[in-house]
């Protein structure tokens, strides 16, 4: 079957359709709903026998949906309808709610819905609730809507009003009433579009990334403490930290890079490497072991890894390997990890030093996983991963994945060559040629797909991936493997560090001329500029 997505923007919930499709064995290309000539002109290129919506913003011309089957998926259950649903939904505390994929026509969200999924509501934030709960139950429904629509079967929508758009007047905290629960909530059901708006120290900025402390305590709005990018702010009762921000017109950074010299006197108050996640407070790295298992969860936000990052996380990675027999990178939340942290780079007034500096740093701590000859170490691809964060995973000795999860193993949509050690790990897994296909066609694929073609060693289900993940942890204690690895590696040790010195010396460039076009791509990229077209790469009609 011929598809066409029409989406908004190839985000998470769009690539995961997109990957689960080709799997199926469908020809699928995509294109932005950029005006309606553009959609049409591509469209009828396509030629469409099923186009489907998975993230869309814009309303549809009759000119599309009256001449092709179309069909817009919306989080939200039955019977919900408009922009901001899932604010609502976490405004209200509710248990449930869901995803229906209807059929669109001239009624906004008033179609006959084809397959619904039900989900639990996580006490998260909005852009988690989305990248997991939302994605998994739009694959759920895909599912559904494949049989409903071929036997014909569809429920009518049930009309009722359409939200109000949910207004920084419904999001903004009154510091002096709202407690540390309401402001957290409040940042909560914002993030991470379009963040809170607020003003701290005099600068008016949008707010991200809330963490309760348990410990600190302050006037309500007082910078109590700073800690690895994040600002720590008193409540009426208690306190809160806020671990990034973004002034009107600029782009997200560390609460602590848009605050800078306004931070003059607070207190950096450090944990330790590896935080025991005691009590409530911010982190970044935290670590839990299990049957001499130790599991290494670095949660950075959207998956992006500063030069300090990458070596705070090395120094952990040096330190665990003694302590455990096998060692997995968990990665975080939402992102296992998306390589170097390019809003940062975009901030920076020495944007070649501090770029050369981050992807050395991302080097320095693969090679620490390489060569950890003493332990056998996993990552666990159990959220997202991107560019040198897919990389950063291929460093070990094993690879696990949740079924579900998408990797984009490439780098070429920033300008970029790439270095993590990609020329050595990627071609040991999967062979020079398909290594070169999966890095010039810069698209996503799963890790079932991942895991047919040698990249990833194992895929477990969504439900038990813990259990499953220890249990093939557990299964990879073994002294021989270990002696092996290190007669591996002592011979071949200068053979892999010259895979990363090429890498390199091809990137050198492309972080240091003002000319190379990785600087506008990047430009564009923290900015969110909006295309003017479809990227080429998206057009190819891939068949899985």
């Amino acid at each position: 079957m011929k598809i066409l997505l029409l989406v908004t923007g190839f985000n998470s919930l769009t690539q995961a359709i997109y990957t689960r499709l080709t799997d199926k064995g469908e020809t699928v290309i995509v294109a932005y709903a950029l005006n309606e000539p553009q959609m049409l002109e591509e469209i009828k290129a396509f030629g469409p026998d099923l186009i489907l919506c998975p993230f869309l913003k814009r309303y549809l011309p009759p000119s599309i949906y009256e001449n092709y089957p179309t069909f817009i998926f919306h989080p939200g259950p039955k019977g919900d309808r408009g922009p901001n649903a899932l604010e609502y939904a976490l405004q209200s505390h509710t248990k449930e709610w869901g995803v229906v994929i209807l059929r669109a026509n001239e009624v906004y969200d008033g179609g006959d819905i084809y397959a619904q999924q039900h989900f639990q509501v996580r006490d998260t934030y909005k852009a988690s609730l989305y990248r997991q709960e939302v994605v998994k139950a739009a694959l759920s429904a895909l599912e559904k809507f494949f049989e409903n629509w071929n036997g014909g079967r569809c429920e009518l929508q049930i009309p009722n009003p359409i939200h109000e758009q949910f207004t920084q007047a419904k999001r903004a905290i009154d510091w002096e009433k709202d407690n540390t629960r309401t402001i957290i909530e409040k940042i909560h059901l914002s993030d991470s579009h379009p963040g809170v708006l607020d003003e701290i120290l005099g600068v008016p900025c949008y707010l991200y990334g809330a963490w309760r402390e348990e410990k600190f305590r302050g006037a309500p709005k007082e910078i109590l403490a700073k800690r690895d990018g994040a600002i720590c702010l008193g409540t009426c009762d208690g306190a809160v930290w806020i671990s990034h921000l973004k002034e009107p017109g600029r782009f997200k950074l560390p609460a602590t890079y848009v605050l800078k010299e306004r931070l003059k006197g607070v207190k950096e108050e450090r944990l330790p490497l590896i935080f025991d996640r005691s009590y409530e407070t911010f982190y970044e790295l935290g670590m839990t072991k299990r049957d001499n298992v130790a599991y290494l969860h670095f949660n950075f936000h959207n998956g992006a890894m500063s030069t300090a990052q990458c070596i705070r996380l090395k120094y952990a990675v040096e330190y665990l390997k003694e302590e455990c027999d096998v060692l997995v990178l968990m990665g975080g939340q939402d992102f296992f990890s998306n390589g170097i942290h390019l809003n940062i780079l975009e901030d920076s007034q020495k944007q070649g030093e501090d770029g050369w500096a981050n992807i050395n740093a991302m080097n320095d701590l693969i090679r620490s996983i390489l060569f950890a000859d003493e332990v056998v170490t996993i990552a666990s691809f159990g959220s997202n991963a991107g560019a040198g964060g897919v990389f950063l995973g291929l460093a070990c000795d094993y690879v696990a994945g949740r079924k579900g999860v998408v990797l984009n193993p490439h780098y070429k949509t920033l300008g970029l060559t790439g270095s993590e050690y990609h020329t050595y790990t990627l071609p040991k897994r999967v062979g020079e040629c398909t290594a070169q296909q999966l890095l010039d066609a810069c698209l996503p694929i799963s890790v079932v797909h991942a895991k047919e073609i040698g990249m990833v060693d194992a895929v477990f289900e969504d439900e038990g991936y813990e259990e499953a993940l220890h249990g093939y942890a557990k299964s990879k204690i073994d002294d021989d493997f270990l002696w092996e690895k290190q007669e591996y590696l002592e011979v071949h040790r200068e053979e892999i560090e010259a895979c990363k010195e090429r890498e390199i010396e091809v990137m050198y460039p492309e972080f240091w001329e003002e000319e190379s076009v990785f600087h506008s791509l990047r430009r564009e990229f923290v900015y969110k500029v909006c295309p003017v077209q479809t990227p080429k790469r998206l057009q190819a009609g891939k068949q899985g």
